[in-house]
């Protein structure tokens, strides 16, 4: 059965099941690496709600999990309304409690030009956690601005501007279980 896809979407580019996959793949790495520790996973929103839930669950059934797993949100934003990356992020909501001393997980929903991985890294980096590395569902290598360590990679993204699983277009199409590519005609030139 053919599915039917919403108004301004052109085809799926990564099905539901290959984002579960990616997320199993992420968590067991995180699992290796912090078996029998705590770590608190900060899930930069909106973008990355979806994956840090998903990963946060796909954690608690890795084998050698880490003992707990505590969320933490932050907001920044480099996009605005636009589809392209200003390059200049700004923090919106900073995280709720203190990660001094703690094991900390950057979750990111994609990572493109690298600005706002590097801009959390230093800013999450001073607050002087136990650890800090980065899981990033996906990797959008051709634009790379910034030169930043993903520790976790869980797909690369095609070269398309991608919406769903998180992923938006002016606040449309996050609620999609998978990634989708737009029409031509919904982007502006």
């Amino acid at each position: 059965m053919q599915q039917t896809l919403p108004p301004g979407i052109e085809r799926v580019l990564i099905t539901a099941e290959e984002l579960a996959d990616a997320n199993r793949r992420m968590a067991a790495a995180i699992a290796g690496d912090y078996a029998g520790q705590s770590i608190v996973l900060v899930g930069v929103l909106k973008g990355a709600v979806f994956v840090t839930a998903d990963l946060a669950r796909a954690l608690a059934e890795a084998p050698g999990a880490p003992t707990d797993v505590q969320l933490d949100f932050i907001a920044v934003s480099s996009y605005g309304n636009a589809h392209r990356s200003s390059g200049e992020v700004r923090l919106v909501q900073d995280t709720t409690h203190a990660i001094e001393g703690k094991h900390v997980v950057i979750v990111e929903d994609i990572i493109d030009n690298g600005h706002t991985l590097h801009y959390l890294r230093a800013m999450l980096g001073n607050r002087q956690p136990a650890s800090l590395r980065a899981a990033v569902l996906l990797d959008k290598p051709y634009h790379r601005a910034v030169d930043v360590t993903v520790d976790y990679t869980g797909l690369t993204c095609p070269d398309e501007f991608v919406v769903g699983y998180g992923l938006d277009y002016q606040e449309r199409y996050r609620t999609l279980p998978y990634l989708a590519k737009l029409r031509p005609d919904v982007l502006p030139a």
